[in-house]
């Protein structure tokens, strides 16, 4: 598909429109416009950087500070986190795959009007210290935002052990209003404390300072509770034994340069994967799925 060519189909008189564009910093993007919700993809990371439904506020949160270039993770909206999660020494934060440009592989319309556009990551070096894989994510654009995240291994003899983390940032309306719920009883690493091992006692998680939790053995779907806009948020999952949730709040905000001062007062983190105790390993030729479901609705009362 070349930057600028439109591809479009009609299903039941309503319009889905795909245009491959370049977007900022130059960097290639896939705009999607369906009968209920528009979406941004950006190449570089596979990352999804916009989800609105029509007639709603931004599902996704994007730092106005955010940097748009070749090596740099893109800051909101949805970066994959493969093959691990947080710090390594000597090797950074997060993996290797928010920072390199996926290969487009598909667009697909289906019935009804929705989109999916499948990506594979590229051959990189950094994977070298891995057995060798195959990564292929794909984005559903439709009423909903579906995420479908699969590493294959394709060693013969070696297993492949690995973290993988869809680091959704939502946009909120006030983050000291909102609550996040469906985590009741799970047993959590807190960050903030030096990974001390504590159990969630809230039916609705508050956030009023630094949040930095990685939820362990989850597998319901969690929700958040925005008053300020009138909104339920409600991830689903399969494929995903850990939620980590989390807002740098002002003294983290103010130190990380592509993160707006304020930034932290409007998004929360909700993030899904396998991470920490939860961290994968794959045989030879096995296949580990990830998927995420995004949706919304009117907060009722």
């Amino acid at each position: 598909m070349e930057p600028g060519k439109l591809e479009s189909t009609a299903h039941s008189g309503a319009p889905s429109r795909v245009a491959f564009l370049e977007g900022q910093g130059e960097l290639p993007i896939l705009e999607v416009v369906t009968p209920w919700s528009a979406a941004e993809i950006f190449l570089h990371g596979a990352h999804v950087t916009r989800f609105k439904k029509h007639n709603e506020p931004p599902l996704l949160f994007m730092s106005q500070c955010s940097r748009f270039e070749q090596g740099s993770p893109i800051r909101g909206g949805i970066p994959v986190i493969l093959p691990w999660f947080g710090f390594r020494e000597g090797l950074g934060q997060h993996g290797f795959a928010r920072k390199r440009a996926w290969e487009l592989k598909e667009v697909a319309f289906g019935p009804g009007g929705s989109v999916s556009a499948r990506f594979s990551f590229p051959e990189t070096p950094e994977a070298a210290a891995f057995p060798p894989f195959k990564a292929e994510y794909t984005v559903t654009v439709s009423e909903s935002l579906g995420l479908r995240l699969a590493v294959t291994n394709l060693s013969q003899d070696q297993a492949l052990p690995f973290e993988n983390c869809l680091h959704t940032y939502f946009e909120v309306g006030d983050v000291t209003a909102i609550g996040v719920v469906g985590l009741k009883g799970c047993e959590y690493l807190d960050q903030v404390e030096k990974f001390a091992r504590k159990t969630e006692g809230q039916d609705a998680i508050r956030i009023n300072s630094e949040v930095d939790r990685i939820y362990l053995n989850t597998s319901a779907p969690v929700e958040i509770l925005d008053p300020r806009l009138g909104r339920k948020i409600r991830v689903e999952t399969e494929g995903s034994r850990s939620t980590v949730v989390w807002n740098p709040w002002i003294a983290k905000a103010q130190q990380m340069a592509d993160f707006g001062n304020d930034d932290y007062e409007t998004m929360v983190c909700v993030e899904s994967g396998n991470v920490a105790d939860n961290a994968l390993t794959i045989a030879p030729r096995q296949t580990a799925v990830l998927q995420v479901k995004l949706s919304s609705a009117c907060l009722q009362g």
